[in-house]
């Protein structure tokens, strides 16, 4: 009996050393979860890039002296998930402002050639960012291989035109490193993160 359950146990133990080598020792049982692990225990650099805006003026991916920068990834014709990742960025922004914190929100679009500074400018307005604190923006297309490399953004065209995309808010801190990801909807976490609650 014991011989004949033998090769079932052996399976078992092994089966479960490979999910827990697998999932970070049970941490993560996602991508999206590993990334975030990832992210959080090894910081990426974030280079020296800059983005061109709804005006049309220059404006840097990295923070600038004791600032935070938080992105998010959009195309500005999307009309679900991003429309409602905006709403979550309205509120962090608000809520930002009011506790007087260094934050800068960059909406950065993944489809540069159809997001003109014109088109970004009516997201812009559609959404209240106005450029001062939140402001959208988009890349050299050059540029833009790198940058959902970096981030780990996944962006894939659909049969209608648009695309399927994960949504997330990225943090940047000010030495210049990605060093977080949360889900759009996730207010409290970002706002204790950037007022230095959390890890």
């Amino acid at each position: 009996m014991l011989a004949r359950a033998l090769p079932s146990v052996l399976a078992a133990v092994i089966g479960g050393g490979v999910l827990w080598q697998a999932t970070d020792g049970a941490q993560a049982f996602t991508s999206e979860a590993a990334r975030r692990l990832d992210v959080l225990r090894a910081p990426r650099a974030v280079p020296d890039v800059q983005l061109e805006d709804m005006a049309s003026r220059p404006v840097p991916l990295l923070p600038q002296p004791d600032e935070v920068v938080l992105v998010e990834f959009i195309y500005t014709v999307c009309g679900d998930i991003c429309q409602i990742a905006a709403a979550d960025f309205a509120e962090i922004r608000d809520r930002l402002q009011a506790r007087g914190l260094k934050v800068r929100l960059l909406s950065v679009s993944f489809d540069p050639e159809r997001d003109t500074p014109e088109q970004m400018a009516i997201y812009g307005d559609a959404h209240e960012a106005d450029g001062a604190m939140w402001t959208v923006a988009r890349p050299r297309q050059k540029d833009l291989p790198d940058l959902l490399e970096l981030f780990d953004v996944t962006v894939i065209p659909d049969e209608w035109g648009g695309y399927q995309h994960n949504a997330a808010i990225h943090v940047i801190t000010g030495d210049g490193r990605f060093s977080a990801v949360y889900d759009t909807d996730a207010v409290e976490a970002v706002l204790a993160h950037v007022n230095g609650e959390q890890p």
